[in-house]
């Protein structure tokens, strides 16, 4: 294997590559780390394997596969996952030490040196120096410098996290980021690690720090990693885009510690659809983003709410008459985004109380019982009845309504 002290060869990192593009936006997936610490969450190496590869159908940039330090399975599973699926920047999360940045390098060797990261983070709020790291500004300013250094004698790509960025200090955390570049990071990530901050908090800090650290480091990326303790991680993430951050890291379906990560199916729909008001764009197909859900469901054994933004099965499902005979007409009525640019195959409608007559006269005809006029009205008077007992109307059960239909109309027939 390759020692520390052969691998430091002067190269440019794929990192590098994509940020040629300062429109460019990195998506970071953390669904295999920051996600899997999350209870209930624990993935095995094949089914991170699995899960590494619909990430990479889906394009994301960069994999962080788990904390290799954190257990010698979590270290050999980030290794299966960069020694079995080609084309990511593959990443492992590091604490500040040479122990925790040595395991990183071990478990990233089967990837290609320009596709390998380490992910080094420090605290440097307040209440993580007193009560977690007991250390002085001066301390975690030195530890930083000193760990940063250590990780690029060994990666050609380093990214370095201030822990708990929005209850620090500004001008701290300015400091600290700074001498992170200095050291040689060339990722800078600003994370609102306990969903604390508000959207305008986020937007003005990245505004601040880029414009500050990029007098000396122009090329340098600032990234964003939000949490959704109060249900803004999404929002804030997509403010720090605003702000100038060019990553956005999150996890499918949103998982991670506590309440969540940023979803990164919605960031990444989010940017697509609003490209005129954000301005930029990712190199992600967002076609595989259900398949990237289903899966990520399937290995955790877990589910997600019918109304999820992007991949929840209501996403794209309509009930209301109002909305039915909109998207009849034009589907951009009710739908600001095709079900097909997600992977779904369609909308859908589903009959219930609130569907309208042509709702209901369209799923007649698509069955091959049409239906018009009074024999319509009928039916309809048939159906609401029937939906407010059952709820939900299949095929069958339409069937049913209008054979009853069709049956008195025989007999007033006979009669009349």
């Amino acid at each position: 294997m390759t020692t520390p002290e052969e691998v430091r060869v002067s190269g440019v990192s794929r990192t590098e590559q994509i940020a040629a593009d300062p429109n460019r936006v990195i998506i970071f997936d953390t669904t295999m780390r920051d996600g899997e610490q999350a209870p209930g969450f624990s993935m095995s190496g094949q089914a991170k394997v699995k899960m590494a590869q619909v990430l990479t159908d889906l394009g994301v940039d960069v994999i962080e596969a788990g904390f290799a330090a954190a257990s010698p399975g979590d270290e050999d599973c980030i290794r299966r996952v960069a020694g079995e699926v080609e084309g990511p920047i593959f990443c492992s999360l590091s604490r500040a030490n040479e122990k925790d940045i040595d395991a990183t390098f071990r478990a990233l060797q089967p990837a290609p040196r320009a596709n390998r990261r380490c992910h080094v983070f420090l605290a440097t709020s307040p209440i993580h120096r007193a009560a977690k790291l007991k250390m002085s500004t001066n301390e975690v300013l030195s530890t930083a410098v000193r760990s940063v250094e250590y990780a690029a004698s060994l990666f050609d790509d380093v990214e370095f996290s201030a822990e708990d960025a929005f209850r620090t200090e500004p001008e701290f955390l300015a400091d600290v980021l700074e001498a992170a570049a200095d050291a040689g990071a060339r990722t800078l990530n600003v994370p609102d690690t306990v969903g604390y901050a508000t959207p305008q908090e986020v937007r003005d800090r990245f505004a601040v720090l880029a414009a500050r650290i990029k007098q000396r480091h122009p090329h340098v990326i600032f990234s964003t990693h939000c949490h959704d303790d109060l249900g803004m991680a999404v929002a804030n993430s997509l403010a720090a885009v605003q702000g100038g951050a060019r990553q956005v890291e999150g996890a499918i379906n949103g998982i991670g510690e506590r309440a969540g990560n940023c979803s990164i199916e919605e960031v990444i729909m989010a940017l697509k659809v609003r490209e005129d008001l954000y301005g930029v764009t990712t190199g992600a197909d967002s076609r595989h983003l259900v398949r990237a859900s289903k899966i990520l469901c399937e290995i955790t054994e877990t589910v997600i709410a019918r109304n999820k933004s992007v991949v929840g099965i209501n996403a794209f499902a309509h009930e209301a008459g109002i909305h039915q005979h909109g998207m009849l007409a034009d589907s951009r009525t009710y739908e600001i985004m095709r079900p097909q640019d997600v992977g779904f195959e369609g909308s859908w409608f589903v009959l219930g109380k609130h569907s309208g007559r042509h709702a209901i006269a369209k799923r007649a005809e698509t069955i091959g019982r049409p239906i018009e006029g009074e024999r319509l009205a009928a039916v309809v008077a048939g159906f609401k009845r029937r939906a407010d007992q059952i709820g939900e109307i299949n095929d069958a059960e339409l069937i049913a309504i209008i054979d009853q239909v069709d049956g008195v109309s025989e007999v007033v027939a006979q009669y009349a």
